[in-house]
C-alpha cells in the first residue's frame, strides 16, 4: 500500500496509474480465464476505430469514454473483458491528408522510386493539385503508411492520457496484412453465395476523388441554381410543351420527358415524342409517379443522369442510357448516337471538354441561339448531392461497379434485417428507428468499389480474349490472400500474361473503407482464423457507436453479420449523442467549432473530463463551452474532494474485532446500500450518468453531513462509539471508492493505493452489505445540522461558537431519530444541553450561544 501524500493532488495521477496498469497488465484480456468461465463469463467491445487520419475531437472523449465505464463495470463484476481497439487508416480521407501532408499525388503509370523523398513533411494544403509532385502507386501508399502510423501513436497517447482500459495488445489497423485477408475472405464469401457482383450501372461520382460513392456516405448541401425553362417541340407540329430545369447543360444527354399519370395537362401527350431544341433529338413522353405536378412546369426533363430520380426513371421505365459527363468532370468528346444533325453535333462540339460549370453557360449561349431557352428564372437555393468529405457536387456517371446485396431489391432480406434489428438491445430505444428507417429508404444494393489507392484491394482478375478486351472474372483463391492482383498473379497464370490477349489483367479498384470497418467483430474476434477466440467473443456484447454512422457503420456490420451467420454480431448498441457548442450547433470540423482535447485533459485532468461525459446519458446530446466548462470544474472538484476525504478518512485508527453499531452509522450504511443496488441496476442498464449521480449525490452527503456528524466520535479514543464511526467510515470509502472507479478512474486508483492491495479496477464490484439501519437517523441528524448551522450564521456567530442550549422541535419519528444520534449532534455543534421535543415541523427554536469561544 502507498504512503497517502501530505497534500494530495490530481496532477500526475494520469503518467502514474497509466504506467502502472500497462506493467501490471491491469486490463489485458485473460484468455485463459475466459476459456475456464465460457462465453457468458466475457464481455466483448466491439470498439469503433477512429480515421487515423483526422483529428480526435472532444466529441470522441465523450462517446469513448460512456464504452469505458460500461467496460470497467463488467470487469469489476468479474467479467472477462474483452476490449480492443482499432484504427481506420484506408480510405478517401487517408489519402487527402497525404497529399496536403507530403504535397504529392498519386500517378499509377510511373514507376516505383526507392529512394523517393517526399517535397513536404508537414503542411502542404496551400499547394495546388497541378503543383503536388506526383508519384507511383507504390510510393503513395507508402506515404500513407508512413503518415497514418504516426497518426496512430498520437491517437493512443491521448486514449492512455483519458484512462481507456482498452488491451493495448489487442489492436488492429483497417489496413494491415491480417485485416485484408479477412475483408478479402468476406468479399469471396460473398461473391461465392452470389451476394457480391459486378455491374455497369448508374454511379454517383465525385470527380476530386475521382471515385463512385455510396449512398451512406451522401450528404444534402444547400446550392444555388436558377431554373431555365425550355421548349420542347411537339413531333406533330402541334407547337411545344415547356420544361423547367435547372440543369440545361444536361440536354445532350435527355432520354425523355416524365409527367405524373393524373396531370391532365399531359395525359393526351403519353406515348407521344417531343423534339429537344438544339440538338433535334426525338425523346418519349411517359408518366411516373413521381413526377411533381406542382414542381415547375409539372413536367421534368429526364437527362442520364442529372440527379437521383433520372436514376430511378431510367431504370424502371427501361429507358437508354445517354453519357455526355465524363469521370473528370467534363463532357465527353463522343456525342450521344442519338444526335445525327450536322446542326446539333456543330452544338454538341461546342460543349465537348467544358466542364459542368462552363457547359452551363455554354448551353444557355446555343439555347438563345437556337430560339429554345424561354425564360431563365431568379436564383433560389436547394438540396444537391455531394460526398460527405467532397467538396464540388457529385455527378452521375455511368461505369462497371462491385456491388454487395443490401435488402433494397431483396425484401426477404431487408425483412430479416428489421427482425434482426428487433433483436438487438438499443440504449436508447428510440435509435432503432433510425437504423428501420435507413432499412427501409434503400435505394440500391451496397456500392463496394472505389477508385482509389489506399485501401483493401478487391481479389478479383479478369480474363483477357484474343482482342485484350475483358471477360470472365478470375478470384483469388482463399490460399493466396492478402492478395494484391495489381502485382500478385492469379492460380495458373504467369505474369508474362499480365495485360496480353488471352492473359488476364488485375482489377485496380479497392473496397469501400466501410467494406472492411463492417466487419471489426470479425477482424478482431479471430474469425476464420482464431476459432477458439472467436466462440469466446463472438457475438460481442456491446456496440458502441455515434448516432451519425447507424446507417453506414452500425447497419453495414449487421449486414455482413446477417449474410455470414444469420445472427446478430453484438446483442446491444449503445449510441451516443452529439456534442454542441453553446448555440446548440453540432460540432463539427466544417463549422469550424470542433474543440480538440489534449488542452481540455492537461488543464482540468483526465477524471473531471471523464465526469463531464459520464454525466450525459446515451442518445442525449450534450453541450459544450470551453470558455467555462462547468461540469468540468465540477468534476474536478469531485475527485479533489474524493482524495481529501479519503486522506481525512484514513487518519481514523479502526480497533482490531471493530464492529458498527451505532445508529448513525448504521443509517449511513444503509443508504449506501441503497445506492450500491440502485447504481448496478442502472450500469446494467446502460445508464452511467444515473449510477454517477446516486453516487454523487450520496458522497456529498457523507461528506457533509455523515463526516461532519461523526468526527469528533472518530476522533475521541476514549469514546465507545469510536470503533463504530471509524469502521463504519472505512467500509464506506471503499465502497463508494469501488462506485467512483469507472469514472473517476485515476482518483480512485490513488485512493485505493492508500489502504488496499491491487487496483480497484480488478476489484469487486460493490454489493448490498445487508445492514440494517434506519434510513431516517442520518436523514434527520442531517436537517439538525443544517438547522444549527443557520442558527449560528443567523446569530452571526462562527460555527467554532459553543452553544449554552439547543432546542429543536421536529415531528414525532423524526425526533426519535434525534434522540438516537443526539451525542453525535451535540460534538459537532459544540452544544451543552441538546433539548429534542415533538412538534408538527422541523425547526430549530433556540439557541443560546456561550460567552466564550470554543478553541479551534
Amino acid at each position: 500500500m502507498a504512503a497517502i501524500p501530505e497534500k494530495p493532488a490530481l496532477e500526475g495521477l494520469e503518467s502514474k496509474w497509466g504506467t502502472a496498469w500497462e506493467e501490471q497488465g491491469t486490463y489485458l484480456f485473460d484468455r485463459d480465464a475466459a476459456k475456464a468461465v465460457g462465453r457468458a463469463g466475457v464481455y466483448s467491445v466491439d470498439t469503433p476505430p477512429p480515421t487515423a487520419s483526422g483529428s480526435l475531437h472532444i466529441g470522441h472523449v465523450f462517446s469513448y469514454t460512456h464504452t469505458d465505464v460500461k467496460a470497467r463495470f463488467e470487469r469489476m463484476r468479474g467479467k472477462t473483458v474483452f476490449y480492443p481497439i482499432g484504427w481506420d487508416d484506408n480510405g478517401l480521407p487517408t489519402e487527402r491528408r497525404v497529399q496536403n501532408y507530403y504535397g504529392v499525388r498519386c500517378d499509377p503509370s510511373l514507376a516505383y522510386d526507392a529512394d523517393f523523398v517526399p517535397p513536404f513533411n508537414g503542411d502542404a494544403k496551400s499547394l495546388k493539385a497541378a503543383d503536388q509532385v506526383p508519384v507511383s502507386r507504390r510510393n503513395f501508399i507508402e506515404l500513407c503508411e508512413r503518415l497514418t502510423v504516426e497518426d496512430e501513436k498520437t491517437f493512443e497517447e491521448l486514449w492512455r492520457d483519458l484512462g481507456l482500459s482498452v488491451d493495448w495488445t489487442q489492436t488492429y489497423r483497417t489496413i494491415s496484412e491480417e485485416t485484408i485477408r479477412t475483408s478479402q475472405l468476406a468479399f469471396l464469401r460473398s461473391a461465392d453465395r452470389g451476394e457480391a457482383y459486378r455491374a455497369l450501372a448508374p454511379t454517383l461520382w465525385d470527380i476530386d476523388f475521382r471515385s463512385a460513392i455510396a449512398q451512406a456516405e451522401l450528404e444534402d448541401r444547400e446550392q444555388q441554381a436558377q431554373y431555365h425553362r425550355l421548349a420542347f417541340g411537339k413531333t406533330d407540329g402541334s407547337g411545344d410543351i415547356e420544361i423547367m430545369t435547372t440543369r440545361p447543360e444536361l440536354l445532350a444527354a435527355c432520354v425523355a420527358l416524365v409527367a405524373h399519370p393524373e396531370d391532365e395537362r399531359y395525359k393526351a401527350y403519353f406515348g407521344k415524342t417531343v423534339t429537344t431544341p438544339v440538338f433535334g433529338v426525338e425523346v418519349p413522353v411517359l408518366a411516373h409517379p413521381l413526377a411533381q405536378q406542382d414542381k415547375g412546369s409539372g413536367i421534368a426533363m429526364v437527362c442520364t443522369f442529372g440527379d437521383v430520380t433520372d436514376m430511378i426513371w431510367w431504370r424502371e421505365l427501361d429507358l437508354p442510357i445517354r453519357t455526355i459527363i465524363g469521370l473528370d468532370g467534363r463532357v465527353v468528346a463522343d456525342a450521344p448516337e442519338a444526335i445525327t444533325s450536322e446542326e446539333g453535333k456543330a452544338a454538341y462540339a461546342e460543349l465537348v471538354g467544358l466542364t459542368v460549370f462552363s457547359a452551363k453557360k455554354k448551353m444557355v449561349e446555343l439555347l438563345e441561339a437556337a430560339g429554345g431557352l424561354l425564360e431563365v428564372g431568379k436564383p433560389f437555393m436547394h438540396p444537391v448531392k455531394f460526398f460527405e468529405k467532397g467538396d464540388r457536387p457529385l455527378e452521375i456517371v455511368s461505369t462497371k461497379q462491385w456491388y454487395l446485396t443490401n435488402g433494397a431489391r431483396d425484401e426477404k432480406l431487408k425483412e430479416r434485417l428489421l427482425e434482426l434489428g428487433r433483436q438487438i438491445e438499443w440504449h436508447p430505444e428510440f435509435m432503432r428507428v433510425r437504423y428501420e428507417n435507413w432499412v427501409n429508404g434503400l435505394s440500391g444494393d451496397w456500392l463496394v468499389s472505389r477508385q482509389r489507392f489506399f485501401g483493401v484491394a478487391i481479389p478479383v482478375w479478369y480474363r483477357l480474349d484474343e482482342n485484350g478486351e475483358q471477360g470472365e472474372v478470375i478470384y483469388a483463391d482463399v490460399a493466396q490472400l492478402p492478395v494484391d492482383p495489381s502485382t500478385d498473379v492469379p492460380t495458373g497464370f504467369t505474369a508474362e500474361q499480365r495485360g496480353v490477349p488471352g492473359g488476364f489483367v488485375g482489377e485496380t479498384d479497392v473496397l469501400d473503407t466501410w467494406a472492411t470497418s463492417s466487419l471489426t467483430p470479425q477482424i478482431v474476434g479471430g474469425w476464420q482464423r482464431d476459432e477458439e477466440l472467436w466462440n469466446l467473443v463472438a457475438p460481442f456484447d456491446v456496440r458502441p457507436q455515434g448516432q451519425d454512422i447507424i446507417r453506414t457503420w452500425l447497419f453495414s456490420t449487421l449486414l455482413r453479420s446477417a449474410l455470414e451467420d444469420d445472427r446478430t454480431p453484438w446483442a446491444h448498441a449503445s449510441i451516443s449523442g452529439f456534442i454542441v457548442d453553446p448555440d446548440r450547433k453540432k460540432m463539427s470540423k466544417s463549422k469550424g467549432n470542433v474543440v480538440t482535447p489534449a488542452d481540455i485533459l492537461a488543464q482540468h485532468g483526465s477524471d473531471a473530463v471523464r465526469y463531464w461525459a459520464a454525466s450525459s446519458r446515451l442518445g442525449t446530446d450534450a453541450a459544450f463551452d470551453p470558455q467555462n466548462p462547468t461540469q468540468i470544474k465540477i468534476g474536478r472538484r469531485l475527485a479533489i474532494k474524493l482524495l481529501n476525504a479519503a486522506k481525512f478518512v484514513l487518519s481514523f485508527p479502526v480497533p482490531e474485532g471493530a464492529e458498527i453499531t451505532d445508529p448513525l452509522d448504521l443509517s449511513m450504511l444503509a443508504g449506501l446500500d441503497r445506492v450500491v443496488a440502485d447504481a448496478t441496476t442502472a450500469l446494467e442498464a446502460y445508464d452511467h450518468a444515473r449510477a454517477l449521480e446516486l453516487s454523487e449525490s450520496f458522497f456529498w452527503t457523507f461528506c457533509d453531513d455523515y463526516l461532519e456528524l461523526v468526527k469528533e466520535r472518530a476522533y475521541d479514543q476514549e469514546n465507545p462509539g469510536q470503533a463504530s464511526a471509524a469502521l463504519a467510515l472505512r467500509t464506506a470509502l471503499e465502497t463508494l471508492t469501488r462506485l467512483f472507479a469507472p469514472v473517476l478512474s485515476f482518483a480512485s486508483e490513488e485512493v485505493w493505493s492508500w489502504f488496499q492491495e491491487g487496483s480497484v479496477h480488478t476489484a469487486a464490484w460493490p454489493t448490498p452489505s445487508g445492514i440494517e439501519g434506519d434510513l431516517a437517523v442520518l436523514t434527520a441528524a442531517s436537517e439538525a445540522l443544517i438547522g444549527i448551522r443557520r442558527a449560528k450564521t443567523e446569530a452571526k456567530a462562527s460555527q467554532k461558537t459553543p452553544v449554552a442550549v439547543a432546542s429543536i422541535t421536529a415531528p414525532a419519528a423524526t425526533a426519535a431519530a434525534l434522540r438516537r444520534v443526539s451525542g453525535d449532534l451535540k460534538a459537532v455543534g459544540r452544544i451543552a444541553e441538546l433539548e429534542i421535543t415533538d412538534g408538527e415541523e422541523f425547526a430549530v427554536t433556540r439557541i443560546d450561544l456561550a460567552e466564550t469561544e470554543a478553541p479551534a
